[in-house]
């Protein structure tokens, strides 16, 4: 497992978004109806850091509020 995440990294190199006190922040000013502390920070991290959440979760993607891509 390893070494083809090694291998995988390195054709496609990605950068970590750290957990940081702004992301932790904004986890509780979503307008979520409901409280998964995993949409949460998935949510919160793609909004500071500027990103586009890839995701199929219907929670995540009719956040119309939340910059999205499903399928």
């Amino acid at each position: 497992m390893r070494s083809w995440l090694a291998e995988a990294l390195e054709r496609v190199p990605l950068k970590e978004a750290p957990l940081t006190y702004e992301v932790a922040i904004q986890t509780s000013e979503l307008a979520f109806a409901h409280r998964d502390p995993a949409d949460r920070f998935l949510a919160a991290t793609a909004l500071v850091y500027g990103l586009t959440l890839i995701t199929v979760d219907p929670d995540l993607v009719e956040a119309e509020w939340l910059p999205t891509r499903s399928r």
